[in-house]
């Protein structure tokens, strides 16, 4: 790792796979990843887009077991670290198990932002085994600067690498990010990150506004690929971080052409800011349930929308989306 440096995390393989359904195949997992490693990226986050064990009725069955990606990513990275993303409570200590012995070197823990002690076990087990450990406070959003900073003293009391804050409904303004990013390089000793969506709009600008208050990693995705409005698009990124001077070590051109020749072509849609994807970062609600909140409205006759209001009204958070079907039901009924 280059000292002083920005590092840059690349999820299009992880946050990216909400997009197409989970339906990444081993071509393009290595592909892509053979790809990110080659222009220089420091991290390829590569799993289900709800972490490793994720597959499931509730979250969205992979089309190819996340073990059998993972293995073909790593048979043609050489230089960037090759991580996960683990959800206590979905994945478990027995699956990093697994993922280690197919390649993965690092993993990243993620936590509702107000439950970091459920992700003390996992972290210290990865530390214990020569793993990269990141603790990821999710839906930052929903907590004041202190209570972030509180959070991710357990991380670091842990054994974490870094710390990283997911705006994981695209609700933030810079200005919320500065807050947040700031309070905890002021009481940390470690290197801190950012995760944006870009259900506002404000993907990149959220991510500057993170390098600016210290932000050490910031995650991004080929061609913004992932849940909601997608993630803090990754050619955009490196290009403005160039333009004003910041060092990342990616080679510009090549990402381009990764995200032009490799990943534009297997994109179900455009990942374009829709109504539905905007209400996420309106209202408040995990990006993640975009696609269940679809489903909903075609089943029950309801406006995506009115679904999200009232998902943010009950501040539901990742964990939740067997609630998606209720409220849409239960909207069903009042309207009928």
């Amino acid at each position: 790792m280059r000292a002083g440096a920005i590092h840059i995390v690349d999820t299009t393989l992880r946050d990216g796979s909400h997009a197409v359904s989970h339906s990444f195949t081993v071509e393009q997992a290595g592909a892509i990843a053979g790809g990110l490693d080659k222009a220089g990226v420091d991290l390829i986050e590569i799993s289900h887009g709800d972490g490793i064990a994720g597959s499931s009725i509730n979250y969205g069955f992979s089309k190819v077991q996340e073990l059998e990606l993972l293995a073909a990513a790593a048979s043609v990275v050489k230089n960037a670290k090759l991580g996960v993303l683990l959800l206590p409570g979905i994945g478990t200590i027995e699956d990093l198990k697994n993922a280690r012995e197919k390649g993965a070197n690092a993993v990243r823990v993620a936590t509702h932002v107000t439950e970091a002690d459920i992700a003390i076990q996992h972290i210290g087990w990865a530390k214990q085994n020569g793993m990269f450990a990141v603790g990821f406070l999710m839906m930052t959003h929903m907590a004041e600067p202190e209570k972030i900073v509180e959070q991710a003293k357990i991380f670091v009391d842990a054994g974490a690498d870094y710390i990283n804050l997911a705006d994981s409904s695209g609700y933030m303004v810079p200005e919320d990010v500065k807050a947040r990013v700031g309070a905890l390089k002021a009481a940390i000793q470690i290197p801190a990150g950012f995760h944006a969506h870009n259900n506002l709009g404000l993907a990149v600008a959220n991510s500057l506004a993170a390098v600016e208050e210290g932000a050490d990693y910031i995650d991004a995705t080929c061609r913004g690929l992932g849940a909601g409005a997608g993630n803090t698009q990754i050619e955009v990124l490196c290009a403005v971080l160039h333009r004003l001077g910041y060092d990342t070590g990616i080679d510009a051109y090549a990402l381009m052409d990764l995200a032009e020749d490799v990943v534009e072509p297997i994109m179900q849609r455009p990942q374009a800011i829709r109504t539905d994807s905007l209400m996420l970062g309106y209202a408040g609600v995990y990006s993640s349930f975009l696609l269940h909140t679809r489903r909903a409205s075609e089943k029950f006759g309801v406006p995506a929308r009115d679904i999200l209001v009232e998902l943010g009204k009950r501040r539901m958070v990742g964990g939740q989306e067997d609630m998606i079907v209720d409220v849409a039901y239960q909207l069903s009924q009042n309207r009928a």
